[in-house]
């Protein structure tokens, strides 16, 4: 008769687990709360555009969408309130936050000397590991970009910058500047879209980078604010594209 080990079967077991697909899974699995996986679910959708500025919505569907019960859900809905990426309007629901044109502006105007800032503290105390991080996301940007593969471009290009927040090794900075990139993120979609921005960002990325080389706060923070920042052409396509990929702003 044919024996089995028993650690072999544990392993195998083991392996032909799927992976948690719902809210629910994934907060057994990880020993969080129901309402703080939603809130991440949710999240996600709205920074991707997945749920665009103004949609409704309607509890009842969440509940049916993610098998969940309102509670947790609500509770969910009020934490994204509170950061600012969905509306609670009483009776008439909850909508996916929009921002006027203005207020975009001046949050970009924000996220430039906030990132600046995180670059400036970055040239003095990031670790070799941090540094070493940085240039290994950057060369997988360059790859990306020979290749002209704008999504991927995009989200390692996310990545770049919250390494930049990690790199700072501050909490409150980091911490609201991780914070409003979130706010403004589906929103920066359509100014790294736009023709020539993603080559542009290479070079950029690489004066912030040869700046912490350097170990120089000051050019690091001259580096990405100008990165971030909108010039006037920027806005003007930036203003361009929203009105026709999130008309109603």
């Amino acid at each position: 008769m044919t024996t089995v080990d028993t650690n072999d079967k544990k392993s195998r077991g083991k392996a032909r687990k799927a992976p948690a697909s719902t809210p629910r899974e994934r907060a057994r699995d990880k020993s969080v709360t129901l309402a703080d996986e939603l809130q991440e679910t949710l999240e996600g959708l709205i920074v991707s555009g997945a749920l665009k500025p103004g949609t409704r919505l309607d509890e009842a569907e969440l509940v049916e969408r993610f098998q969940v019960s309102r509670t947790p859900l609500r509770e969910a809905l009020k934490s994204l309130a509170g950061n600012g990426l969905v509306d609670m309007r009483g009776h008439q629901g909850v909508c996916v936050a929009t921002i006027s044109v203005p207020v975009l502006i001046e949050m970009f105007q924000m996220m430039a000397v906030s990132e600046g800032l995180c670059a400036k503290y970055a040239a003095r105390r990031a670790t070799p590991a941090q540094r070493a991080n940085l240039v290994a996301i950057h060369k997988r940007l360059t790859e990306l970009l020979a290749i002209g593969d704008h999504e991927s471009f995009y989200e390692v290009n996310r990545e770049f910058h919250e390494a930049l927040y990690d790199a700072s090794n501050t909490s409150y900075l980091s911490e609201q500047t991780h914070r409003l990139r979130k706010r403004v993120g589906v929103y920066r979609r359509h100014v790294t879209f736009q023709p020539g921005r993603m080559a542009a960002t290479i070079g950029e990325h690489q004066a912030i980078l040869d700046a912490l080389d350097r170990n120089d706060p000051e050019a690091a923070f001259a580096a990405a604010v100008d990165h971030v920042t909108l010039l006037q052409d920027d806005m003007v396509d930036l203003i361009a594209a929203i009105s026709t990929h999130l008309p109603g702003l």
